[in-house]
């Protein structure tokens, strides 16, 4: 069984990780004034009047262990689910697109709760990271997280204990965005959903091999290709022997190319782990 112990910091994860430092600590040393900080942060109430706090509130963090919670979250969950959104190196963008996803989508549930009941001013990339926690047990339901705790648990628990937080019984005195954390791990199911769902691309077909056909400089008339290949007695061509890993790759490449990374099976996935694994022992 896979599991996530000890995952290297990937490009992606390591940038928004230092974007997010580089945030906390301008607006602590340099640009302290709070109405900064509140024109950053998301008002769920006033948030079509100022639309870019739908990615702002994001990078903004109450204090530094605020800061430190999502940034481990985005290590330990984001570099494994970055991992295995760019195995096949086609799509370098999909996961910081799929972080801002679960983030933008967060701040639009907590405005849409708000019309509901009045939600505070809030910051801080929980929603986003949630999200993240929700889209790797979409991909690899049983790899362990901790211990014998599979992604799939790991997820209903933290997903679950978000909703009964945001009960009013359980947050009173509470200024935490519970309302939008949840909002980010709908985000995250939605989108992996949608992959889901959308359309196989119809594989491309195979154009036959044709035979070059050498004519001879100087001749006396040029013959037509079919009266060549005809007259030209038929050699053997030698079968080139296919490693059957490699074969293997190309397969599942292919599938990940026309049904996305959700439509492998586990067995699949494990194969693209052991294979990463013995690329990284060679380097």
């Amino acid at each position: 069984m896979q599991s996530f112990s000890h995952p290297r910091v990937t490009p992606w994860v390591l940038r928004l990780g230092l974007a997010n430092l580089a945030v906390l600590l301008l607006l602590e040393t340099l640009f302290i004034s709070p109405g900064l900080h509140r024109a950053l942060a998301f008002d769920p109430v006033h948030a079509l009047q100022r639309p870019w706090t739908f990615v702002t509130y994001m990078f903004v963090h109450a204090n530094l262990l605020h800061l430190l919670v999502n940034m481990l979250i985005l290590w330990f969950f984001g570099s494994q689910l970055e991992a295995r959104m760019s195995e096949d190196g086609r799509h370098p963008w999909r996961f910081v697109t799929f972080y801002l996803f679960c983030g933008i989508g967060a701040a639009i549930f907590a405005m849409i709760l708000a019309s509901i009941s009045p939600l505070p001013p809030f910051v801080g990339a929980s929603g986003a990271c949630l999200g993240l926690v929700v889209g790797i047990a979409m991909l690899a339901p049983e790899a362990e997280v901790l211990g014998s705790i599979t992604a799939r648990n790991i997820a209903i628990w933290m997903v679950g204990l978000n909703v009964v937080l945001a009960l009013p019984f359980f947050r009173v005195g509470s200024n935490v965005a519970y309302e939008a954390h949840l909002g980010g791990a709908l985000a995250g199911y939605l989108y992996f959903r949608m992959q889901l769902m959308r359309p196989a691309a119809p594989a491309a077909p195979r154009r036959p091999a044709q035979r070059p056909v050498m004519v001879q400089p100087g001749a006396a008339h040029m013959e037509r290709p079919e009266a060549v290949a005809a007259a030209a007695p038929a050699r053997p061509v030698p079968q080139v022997e296919v490693d059957p890993v490699s074969r293997e790759m190309d397969r599942v490449l292919d599938k990940i190319s026309a049904q996305g990374m959700a439509s492998l099976t586990a067995d699949e996935r494990r194969f693209l782990d052991e294979v990463a694994r013995r690329k990284r022992d060679k380097a």
